[in-house]
């Protein structure tokens, strides 16, 4: 009893470990689920929204900024125990003696203060927000192309699996054929009417077989975990199959194919440029002239929370910047140098695209003729197959041409 509820435990196991299940899908599930799923067209919308959250930080260009604090001291510098004694609004005759003004006795100041800054006219930042918006714009169109990749990605891997189903399902009807003759050989063998060898050469074939059979199965589970991976899914003990049937359509291609222009890479390479010219627009502003406003309120007092004495300060500043070191300057050098660099990477790119256009359209003239030729060696395949068939029958042919036949006929198909 024990080694049967061992081995009934092992099987149990087994069984929960290996069986998979079979789930069946179309093409158009998938794709309603893949751009919600898929972690790269994730990834590219959290860089749209990093610099996004990157274009906020230039609102300071516009905003003002606001800075409250409240500071104690205690001093008996002579300058700063006048100024502040001054602040709290006690000052008295007998401060002006030039005793108490050289030796004051210790002070104590506590001071509240609420700054304001606010930017009017700052040219370098307003371009570079410029900048910021294009960048942001680029990694949108980025994001549109990603999903566009990811789509086609879904598409491939889709036919792939079904290519899988089909092989199987074509090893398998392979399988059949040869079950069927290795069934007559054995009645041959068992009547002397052929030797030991014959039959172990249909044996091999067998082999052969379910070694494909084992092939096919992996590359459908492998077809089936890579659209799992696509839609960020667990694929543990699940296997996809296609709804829909291989089918499959000539598509002769212009051979003048040409690529367009209207690409969303292509499209973000060349508005990446134009952030290039905000950048160096802002470094060139940097020696315009800037206006901003500044203010400040302040209260003082000699006791803590106390708010006896109060003043402000407002204006207006108008500066620029003479000389910087040349530091602008190489700004501009480095944005210009840059902005040549991508130009020529667009270049390059447009070509190697049009260059790989052009060899995939090639690709699909030979795939053509291939099928073609393919299609015709299959039927001849099939009619050498029936005769070897027909003359084995016969005793006129050996179960190794019998063989051959049928192995060319399953390799064709």
């Amino acid at each position: 009893m024990r080694k049967i509820f061992i081995l009934i435990l092992l099987f149990t196991v087994y069984s929960k470990v290996f069986s998979q299940e079979i789930i069946s899908i179309s093409k158009a599930d998938l794709e309603n689920k893949l751009v919600d799923n898929n972690l790269q067209v994730k990834m590219a919308k959290k860089e749209a929204e990093l610099a996004k959250a990157e274009l906020l930080g230039t609102r300071v260009m516009y905003l003002p900024n606001v800075n409250a604090s409240y500071t104690f001291f205690n001093t008996n510098n002579p300058l700063y125990a006048f100024g502040s004694k001054l602040n709290q609004e006690r000052i008295t005759m007998m401060d002006f003696n030039p005793d108490h003004l050289n030796n004051p006795k210790s002070i104590s100041n506590f001071a509240t203060k609420i700054e304001v800054q606010q930017p009017i006219i700052n040219m370098d930042a307003v371009y570079q927000k410029k900048a910021g918006q294009v960048k942001t714009d680029v990694l949108i169109i980025k994001t549109e192309r990603t999903k566009e990749y990811v789509q086609f990605e879904l598409k491939k891997s889709y036919m792939q699996l079904q290519l899988a189903y089909k092989m199987l399902e074509t090893i398998e009807n392979a399988k059949q054929t040869t079950l069927a003759n290795k069934r007559v050989i054995d009645n041959y063998y068992k009547n002397g009417m052929i030797q030991k060898s014959e039959v172990l050469y249909m044996d091999v074939r067998i082999s052969e077989i379910e070694s494909q059979i084992q092939t096919a199965k992996s590359n459908i589970r492998n077809a089936s975990d890579y659209i799992y991976f696509l839609l960020n899914e667990n694929s543990e003990n699940k296997i996809l199959k296609p709804v829909e049937n291989l089918e499959y359509t000539e598509n002769i291609p212009n051979s003048e194919t040409k690529l367009n222009q209207n690409r969303k890479d292509l499209q973000a390479y060349n508005k990446s440029l134009e952030a290039y010219d905000w950048l160096i627009k802002s470094s060139k502003a940097k020696f315009l002239p800037k206006l901003n406003a500044f203010g400040s309120f302040e209260m003082y007092d000699n006791k803590v929370a106390q708010f006896n004495a109060n003043g402000y300060l407002a204006g207006i500043q108008l500066s620029w910047n003479v000389f910087d070191g040349l530091k602008s300057k190489s700004e501009q050098e480095k944005y210009k140098a840059e902005r040549s660099k991508v130009q020529t990477e667009i270049e390059q790119y447009s070509k190697q695209s049009q260059l790989e256009l052009t060899k995939a359209s090639r690709q699909i003239e030979d795939a053509i003729s291939k099928v073609n030729f393919t299609k015709q060696a299959l039927e001849q395949s099939k009619e050498a197959y029936r005769i070897r068939k027909n003359r084995y029958d016969q005793g006129l042919e050996k179960s190794a041409d019998l063989l051959s036949a049928e192995t060319l006929m399953s390799q064709k198909n």
